[in-house]
């Protein structure tokens, strides 16, 4: 495993974490991968290394993501949040799609004004989030000649404790995922792809 993070003094804390809350269900060990993702050398750099270590990857998990809470003009928080939450995961993808191929937020909810959430603002978060999803759906079918899965993990207990108490048990999201990468939630991705977490599937 291979954890990517932009800042190596915080990241490397997570493998120790990791480590001492999951050591009898690890099976290899834990590397910590430098990974900008606002830095195209960055994200070139860290393919070669997965590659030279390794040859594949099975699995990537692009978790990198911000709300601009700074008071900033327009325009530099559309570049900021953009930046991390839109084109850093699609640089990122296509720089690991090489390796993955070796192994062989809702719009409709947004203009629904019986929607509880329908007041909220957060409009630049919201517009990266949008396209963040789109290029999800596009990975999900242009990968799918090769046998690639893509999805997409929400769910509405999820945006009830981020808005409430700040946010969800990160542990929730690596469940979901464990049953993605099993097979166990190949039903769910073949209908939509965006995979509630509580069970089922969300509309795009």
């Amino acid at each position: 495993m291979s954890l990517g993070s932009g800042s190596m003094e915080k990241g490397k804390r997570t493998p120790d974490d990791i480590r001492s809350s999951h050591a009898s269900s690890l099976k290899g060990s834990i590397s910590l991968l430098p990974t900008d993702v606002t830095d195209k050398k960055s994200i070139v750099a860290a393919e070669e290394e997965v590659e030279t270590k390794f040859g594949r990857l099975d699995v990537l998990i692009n978790n990198a993501g911000i709300i601009v809470t700074p008071q900033t003009d327009t325009l530099t928080n559309l570049h900021e949040t953009f930046e991390i939450n839109v084109f850093g995961p699609a640089i990122v993808t296509e720089a690991f799609e090489r390796l993955l191929k070796k192994l062989g937020g809702s719009i409709t909810n947004r203009l629904d004004p019986t929607y509880k959430w329908y007041k909220v603002r957060d409009n630049y978060y919201r517009m990266s989030k949008s396209a963040l999803n789109i290029l999800a759906a596009c990975h999900k079918l242009n990968f799918a000649e090769w046998g690639g899965k893509v999805y997409v993990p929400d769910g509405e207990a999820g945006r009830i404790m981020r808005i409430q108490y700040g946010a969800r048990d990160p542990r929730d999201a690596a469940d979901a995922l464990v049953q993605v990468v099993t097979g166990k939630r190949d039903a769910d991705i073949e209908k939509s792809g965006m995979v509630d977490l509580d069970g089922g599937v969300l509309p795009w």
